[in-house]
């Protein structure tokens, strides 16, 4: 499925409120994510009138995690170096998404964003070679991970949890170090914050963004290598 630069059912990006929403509803398939994350937009659930409908937000500024510039502390290099950590690609990819979709309060389903309808997405997008995810082990339990979308020569990470500590982070190195040697060039994280900035998140404006996006998508690379 490859994307369409030139035409989209979704409004210009430059449109998008002063919190990045776009537009609301829409469906979440295939050729409605495909065609979102080739412009610099992507879903997200929101309360209106006391039921959750989906949003398409594209912000401004971007948060990005550039492939060069990754910041690894010395305690995580340690850890790292002992390996106490195993990494897999696309080995659990259904459980590291469900692992995700854990509410980060208890049973507080308002603070689930990844509802069932966009779980399913997901997974379809999987089932397509366009979404993947990193897993962390130890001692054979998966205590980690992260999944994204993938168009070309763009990753776009979406969730990311951890069971134990420096599991996410660690998720976050392997997996760039993985991009790097696989030739993307994007690594997209939406937003940063405290987490991703301690290992070189930064925000970029969104009109760099989009540039980037538009050269990163065009990309003939692959997650995994042929079989």
């Amino acid at each position: 499925m490859q994307p369409a630069r030139s035409r989209s059912r979704f409004p210009p990006v430059e449109s998008a409120g002063p919190d990045g929403l776009l537009l609301t509803g829409g469906q979440l398939t295939p050729d409605w994510l495909v065609d979102a994350y080739s412009h610099g937009i992507f879903p997200m659930p929101i309360q209106f009138n006391r039921r959750r409908i989906v949003a398409w937000i594209s912000p401004d500024p971007r948060g990005i995690l550039e492939l060069d510039a990754v910041h690894v502390s010395r305690r995580l290099a340690r850890r790292l170096a002992r390996q106490e950590f195993e990494f897999s690609l696309d080995r659990s990819f259904a459980e590291v998404v469900q692992a995700c979709a854990v509410p980060r309060r208890g049973d507080d389903d308002e603070d689930r964003w990844l509802t069932p309808a966009m779980l399913a997405a997901y997974q379809s997008l999987h089932r397509l070679g366009l979404a993947h995810s990193l897993e962390v082990w130890q001692a054979g339990q998966l205590v980690g991970g992260v999944f994204g979308v993938t168009i070309g020569g763009l990753f776009a990470g979406e969730s990311m949890f951890h069971r134990v500590s420096d599991a996410s982070k660690a998720a976050l190195v392997i997996l760039a170090e993985h991009l790097k040697q696989r030739g993307y060039v994007l690594f997209d994280v939406q937003w940063t914050n405290d987490h991703t900035r301690s290992l070189g998140a930064v925000d970029i404006p969104r009109r760099q963004y989009i540039a980037r996006l538009e050269n990163a998508i065009k990309l003939p690379v692959t997650f995994l290598p042929p079989p």
